[in-house]
């Protein structure tokens, strides 16, 4: 398939050059404007003539990527998050993590402070305990 600007096409159009580059039909509730994101994202792919697997593993270890992407978290660190326009600090402590003025015993419990709902903390910041 040649170079195509797929934010200029049709839901068929899009469903139909989905099918030819991805092989497969694409989710029944996709909607377009994603479905322009994953198609451009998969013509790079392609015309970059690069075998996924390699091209992935090339960026990994070009960027020092060994834990999936969560950094490890250690005393002294700083953690920092954006929920809903305001960026939440924490400090890790020997004592705990240091949020909003107190010590807390576990990322878990501010992120649900934060969000009104149950999150694994270490996944809402981004590190590994």
């Amino acid at each position: 398939m040649s170079q195509v600007h797929f934010d200029s096409l049709s839901r068929d159009e899009l469903i139909e050059c989905w099918t030819e580059m991805i092989g497969s039909a694409p989710p029944p509730k996709l909607r377009s404007p994603m479905m322009v994101k994953v198609l451009t994202c998969e013509q790079q792919w392609q015309v970059s003539g690069q075998p996924r697997a390699a091209l992935v593993k090339k960026l990994r270890r070009l960027v020092g990527e060994t834990t999936g992407g969560a950094v490890p978290a250690c005393n002294g660190q700083r953690l920092v998050r954006e929920w809903n326009g305001v960026e939440h600090t924490v400090d890790i402590t020997e004592a705990g993590y240091f949020w909003n003025g107190k010590i807390w015993r576990s990322l878990s419990a501010i992120a649900k402070e934060i969000t009104g709902t149950k999150w694994s903390g270490p996944r809402f910041f981004g590190v590994q305990t």
